[in-house]
Parts: C-alpha cells; sequence; structure tokens
C-alpha cells in the first residue's frame, strides 16, 4: 500500500507516455459511464493486460542487432539463429559501426536475453555476395539447416546448402550437395530436407526449383519441377504432404500458379490452384504450417495485387479464409491461435479495417479462424535504409526461454517506430509478458457547461496491444477519479469518448485531466493537460492548480554543485539528498477559505527511481535560490512535517501528498517553500519542473465557510 503519514492515502497513478499512434478520423460517438471504482492497487497479482486473443505484449525488448538484413530465421531449445546479409552485429543501442562483433550473414541468439551465443558461423563464397536466405532445424533439434548463396562455412565447403551440428555447432562434413543456384526455403522432417530456390541441378541431376533430399546429403528421387523460383516450403502436420509456395505458374506440369501441395514420398501433385486462386501478379513469399492450418503470406506487383494472406484446411487443402489488405506479406508464423505476420500493410479498407495510410504498418495480428478484426498488436518498424528493397520485416520465429515465450523478427528495419522511433537495425522481439507499456496519454481533451453538468470528451487513446481501455476523469487534480469510462480504439479509429460529471457546483473553476489505463489497469497513461471550464451560478468551492516556480536538490556528496537546473530531483538521508520546491499561493478567493491542499510529485522513469523509504515534507525557513543551493549553502527547515509518503514503490507514477491546509494558509499571497527529506538509504528520484510537464504541483481547494 501507499500511504501519506497525514490525513489520508496519497494516490497513485501509473504513467508512462508511448508514442502517438497514427491519426486517423475520429468518429463521434458517446462511451457509457460506470460506477468509479477505487483506484486499483498493483503487485496484488501480474496482469496479462492483453486483449485476447493476443498473447505477445508489443513492448520491445534489449536486442542484438545486425549491421545488415535479416532474411531467415529459425529456432532450437531457446536459441534463435538469424541468417541474412550482414557482416557484423552490435549490442542492443548501439550506433552503426560501434561495439561491432564479426557475424558473417549468421548469428545465434540466447532467445531469452537478446544476447549472441558462442555459436559463430562464417558464411562465405569466392565472388558476388554471400547471403543466407533460409534456416530450418531438424524435428529433434539437433541439426540446423541452412540455405543461401555461399560455398563454404568456417571455410569447410559446402554449396549454398549446409547442416550444422547444433550441439558442436559445427558443419556437418558429410552432408555435402552442389545446387546450382541460390536456395530461398528449406523444410526438414526426421529422414529429408525440402529444398526450394532457383536452381535447376542438384548434384547434377534436374531438379526445377525444389529438391528433397536426405539427412545425410543423399539427392532423393523426389521431384516437384516447378517453372519458376521456390520461395516457400513447409510439410504437414502428419508428414504426408509438402506444401510449396513461390513464382512459379506450374508444378509438375499442371496450372497451379504461386502455390501448391504435393505428395511427401514422390512429389506427385495432391492440390493444384489454377485460375488465379492466387493472381497472377502475385507470389507466395512465405508459409506456416501447423497443426491449425496452412497460411500463405503474399506479395504482388503492379495493379489489383493480392498482398495479404490465406488460410487453408489441412484435410483438403481448401481456402478457410483470405485477407485482402494490401502491402506485401512476407513472413508469418502462429503462437497461441493468432497468425501474426510482417508486411508492410498500408490499407486494409477492403476488409473494413484501416484505409489508406499513406505509411505503412509493419506487424499485423488475426485469429487463425477469422482475418477480421485485425486484432490490437500493432508494434511496428521502418521500412529500412534506402539500399535495400524497402519492406521491413523479412522474418518471424517464436522460440521460449527463462519461463517465457519471445517473438524474434528480423528485416531489414532499422527503427522500431512505435517504440519512439528508437533505432534497432535488423533485429527484434517480444515476450508474452508482462505487459509494460502504458496507453497514449488522451489528447484533446474539452469540458463544456451542459444542462446537466459538464460534459468532459476526448478522442480514445490507443494501445499497441490492448483494444478496450479504461478513462479515469480527475477533476482539480484530485487523487481520486469522478468518473470512469471505458472504450474501445484503434491507431486508425478513435471515437470521441464522454463523461458528464453531475456534481459539478454553481460558479466554480473546474479543471479535468483524463489517464488511460489498460486491461486490469496494468498500465496507466500520465494524466491528460487540464481542460478548464467555469460553471453558471454563484460559487461555493473552487480549486487551483499550481505548477512549482523553483525547485533543486542539494547532495551532501557534492557540497558545493548545483543542480537547480536538472530534469530530476533526488531525496535520500544516508548519502544525503534533499529537494526543495517553492509554489506561489493565491490569496483566497473573497469570501473562501482554503480547505485542502495536496503535492503532487512524480517519481522518473529512471529504473532505480522509485523508494521503499519514508519520505517527509517540511517547511523551509531559511532563503534559497534555485540556481544557486548546494548542501553547504543550504537553508535551514522546519521541524513539524507537513505531509509525507510511506513510500513510493513505482517509476514513472504520480504521487499525491496532502499537506496541512492551516500551513498553506500562512503562505497566502506570498510563497510557499517546501524540503523533501528521507532518514533512510533508497533514493528517490521526481520529475523536476525542467522535465516539462511532469514537475512537482500543488492543489488548493477552497470553500465558502
Amino acid at each position: 500500500m501507499r500511504r501519506t503519514r497525514t490525513l489520508r492515502k496519497a494516490g497513485a497513478r501509473t504513467t508512462g507516455p508511448r508514442k502517438a499512434a497514427v491519426a486517423a478520423t475520429v468518429l463521434a460517438v458517446a462511451a457509457a459511464t460506470t460506477a468509479v471504482p477505487a483506484l486499483t492497487e498493483r503487485g496484488a497479482r501480474q496482469a496479462a493486460a492483453l486483449t485476447p486473443p493476443v498473447a505477445m505484449t508489443a513492448d520491445t525488448l534489449p536486442t542484438w542487432q545486425t549491421n545488415g538484413v535479416v532474411w531467415a530465421m529459425a529456432q532450437s531449445n531457446g536459441t534463435v539463429f538469424a541468417g541474412g546479409t550482414f557482416s557484423a552485429i552490435r549490442p542492443p543501442g548501439a550506433e552503426p559501426g560501434a561495439k561491432e562483433r564479426e557475424a558473417v550473414n549468421f548469428a545465434a541468439f540466447d532467445a531469452a536475453t537478446g544476447e549472441p551465443t558462442d555459436c559463430r558461423l562464417n558464411f562465405t563464397v569466392g565472388s558476388g555476395t554471400a547471403t543466407v536466405r533460409a534456416l530450418t532445424v531438424s524435428p529433434d533439434g539437433k541439426t540446423l539447416y541452412a540455405g543461401g548463396n555461399f560455398a563454404a562455412v568456417n571455410g569447410t565447403n559446402a554449396s549454398r546448402v549446409a547442416a550444422i551440428d547444433l550441439p558442436s555447432c559445427k558443419v556437418e562434413s558429410g552432408f555435402q550437395l552442389t545446387v546450382s543456384a541460390p536456395v530461398h526455403a528449406l523444410a526438414a522432417t526426421d529422414d529429408t530436407v525440402y529444398l526450394g530456390g532457383d536452381f535447376t541441378t542438384v548434384e547434377g541431376e534436374k531438379r526445377a526449383k525444389f529438391a528433397a533430399v536426405s539427412t545425410e546429403g543423399q539427392l532423393k528421387s523426389w521431384k516437384a519441377d516447378a517453372d519458376k523460383a521456390g520461395r516457400a516450403v513447409e510439410v504437414t502436420p502428419d508428414g504426408k504432404s509438402v506444401v510449396l509456395g513461390g513464382d512459379f505458374e506450374q508444378v509438375r506440369g499442371a496450372d497451379s500458379h504461386a502455390l501448391a501441395v504435393v505428395d511427401a514420398s514422390s512429389g506427385a501433385l495432391r492440390k493444384s490452384y489454377p485460375n488465379r486462386f492466387v493472381p497472377r501478379n502475385s507470389v507466395v513469399k512465405g508459409l506456416y504450417v501447423d497443426e491449425t492450418g496452412i497460411y500463405t503470406g503474399n506479395e504482388g506487383t503492379g495493379g489489383g495485387v493480392f498482398d495479404g494472406r490465406i488460410a487453408l484446411d489441412l484435410d483438403d487443402f481448401e481456402q478457410r479464409w483470405r485477407d485482402t489488405c494490401l502491402g506485401a506479406t512476407q513472413d508469418l508464423t502462429v503462437y497461441k491461435g493468432v497468425l501474426y505476420s510482417s508486411s508492410h500493410a498500408h490499407n486494409c479498407e477492403s476488409m473494413g479495417q484501416f484505409p489508406e495510410l499513406h505509411e505503412r504498418q509493419h506487424l499485423l495480428a488475426e485469429s487463425v479462424d477469422d482475418p477480421t478484426p485485425l486484432l490490437s498488436w500493432f508494434p511496428d518498424t521502418d521500412d529500412g535504409p534506402l539500399n535495400v528493397e524497402q519492406v521491413g520485416p523479412r522474418a518471424m520465429v517464436v522460440s521460449s526461454g527463462g519461463g517465457k515465450d519471445y517473438m524474434w523478427v528480423g528485416g531489414a528495419f532499422t527503427r522500431i517506430t512505435s517504440d519512439g522511433n528508437r533505432p534497432q537495425q535488423g533485429l527484434v522481439r517480444f515476450a508474452n509478458g508482462p505487459d509494460t507499456g502504458a496507453p497514449s496519454v488522451p489528447d484533446g481533451v474539452k469540458a463544456a457547461n451542459t444542462t446537466k453538468g459538464v460534459r468532459v470528451s476526448w478522442p480514445a487513446s490507443t494501445d499497441l496491444d490492448d483494444r478496450k481501455l479504461t478513462y479515469r476523469v480527475y477533476r482539480n487534480g484530485g487523487g481520486e477519479p469522478v468518473g470512469t469510462v471505458t472504450a474501445d480504439s484503434t491507431f486508425w479509429e478513435r471515437p470521441t469518448v464522454a463523461f458528464t460529471d453531475t456534481s459539478a457546483k454553481p460558479g466554480t473553476d473546474y479543471s479535468y485531466r483524463i489517464t488511460a489505463s489498460d486491461a486490469d489497469d496494468t498500465n496507466t497513461s500520465a494524466r491528460s493537460e487540464a481542460a478548464t471550464v467555469t460553471t453558471p451560478g454563484t460559487p461555493t468551492e473552487t480549486t487551483l492548480e499550481r505548477e512549482a516556480t523553483a525547485d533543486a536538490y542539494v547532495n551532501g556528496a557534492a557540497v558545493n554543485a548545483t543542480y537547480g537546473t536538472h530534469q530530476q530531483l533526488a531525496v535520500r538521508g544516508s548519502s544525503p539528498y534533499i529537494g526543495y520546491v517553492r509554489f506561489d499561493v493565491p490569496s483566497p478567493p473573497s469570501g473562501m477559505v482554503l480547505e485542502e491542499a495536496t503535492l503532487t510529485v512524480t517519481t522518473s522513469s529512471e529504473p532505480s527511481a522509485a523508494s521503499g523509504d519514508t519520505v517527509d515534507v517540511v517547511p523551509v525557513t531559511g532563503s534559497w535560490s534555485e540556481k544557486e543551493v548546494t548542501w553547504a549553502k543550504r537553508p535551514a527547515v522546519g521541524e513539524t512535517p507537513l505531509g509525507g509518503l510511506d513510500g513510493a514503490a513505482d517509476v514513472r507514477t504520480d504521487y499525491d501528498v496532502p499537506l496541512r491546509a492551516g500551513a498553506v494558509r500562512e503562505a497566502a499571497g506570498d510563497t510557499l517553500d517546501l524540503a523533501l527529506t528521507s532518514l533512510g538509504s533508497d533514493s528517490l528520484w521526481l520529475w523536476a519542473r525542467e522535465s516539462g510537464g511532469t514537475g512537482p504541483k500543488l492543489t488548493l481547494t477552497y470553500r465558502k465557510p
């Protein structure tokens, strides 16, 4: 529990500004209001805070980066493998060229930490550009198969396909094949490895675009000859069929553009897709197959293209559904009944979803049963640098480690646009919990008088992995909301949410601020900017907010240092810090008396900002200035606290400290100078007024006697 040491509990509101979502048309629909509950206490239990069936958060985790494109990914026993066209990897946050470690077209990472493992393989070629375009792992998790355009792996000859013993991270020298052109796709069973690509021969024998070899590297008689490139290959869960995707027009001489199902033993055609099932100007770039079905990722060129996804049933290979979003799909994966995809979707209006964005949303989620509505999971990357085909993410894989599941995404991107446009190249990952991202701070708040009271309205906020949000309306800086509203929203559809304050009193100045919370109030935004209104009639009460006019802290370990321009205030007893705050206190409105005074402070976003120690708010009796105050020249303070906090347990959180109103009354028409002190050793870091809108605030409530 978070308590003050004076009159009542100190309200705490978790804050966490997030990137504002893409602005779209605001629909004017009113949301229903509910009874006002007490603020949810955090820490009692860990909530998922996700809108079902989504089970993967949209919060990005620290992950090592590449200096080029990741084309393919695979995983085994908590290790994620990334292949592509790059020469080095570097830590999260490192600038290009800084702290790099050589990794020639391949790297292996711990799924849970995002850090590289000791498995290092360099894929090289004598002339031209070496690249890894396909990765898959054997069912027993012991062998990694790699395909692409390369001639050697760690110096061992390997003609465009290789097998790696994972326990030793060494090339299996007995797996030697000669493939005539690059390999784009791989799938493995207990005894067979299926290849797809640009090749026409394997081991000197004709194999047009698709082939099968034994796990020892012996070419099999299996043939599924196609006339154009193979881009994807997957085996059905029963092991009886192989699904093919690519650019082709024919398979085994039959009309089956871009997609086909063949027999796993012979390559004989089991299901063709003629008659423009996949439009002629579209191809299949990615496939995912599991017990829930077969899923295709499609890319089109020109007008009237098909760029979306198709779901096929396993029993008859017929279409279950298709979505028609525009923006080429590169890869897919399924996690707990949700199909996640990487694309550069920019228009899903044909599905009743977002209209033309004139920009791109690179990651989407859909139920495996129905592509509409798009599910609330909208992390996003950029397209990537100008020197590559700008489609952003290229590959996806889910791996487990440390008791959690992680979704890894690889591609050509260089920034995570959904995370403040944070630099991050080639790789990013997400986890199945906990959700730590708050909704966007409500904006555009309006307050207007009506016959029933004060109507407060605002456009709905957005959250990257939650559709239904809860809004709390705070009046005059109070610690408890006067109203609670729920509403659904997405980044392209932000309805107007409204609440009517029927308890507003006549002739009174009111200010209203809004917070937005996700499921179970796990994450809550900062309070919005205030909307103000004066109700008609003769006033009986008024509340005023004042921001600090000066603040600073002093440091007992640097007795002559000044910290008046810093964006944070510090409080600690041992190795001491003392924080100082000054407010201008107005004279009371005519005929009114100050009845309540509340100091609001906000813990900063530093991981160590929170503190479990008691903090006292005491009056400053000596003089000080923001620019000059130091430990050596600190002002005298009073002995009797005006209020206090019994700990501040959360970062990015507002804490309300009720102050003794009588002591604040004495400062009317003058300044109120306060010091924040502690006897403990756990430092508390608060936003200062220089942080921009999140510094200390004083709320004063006046009433007629």
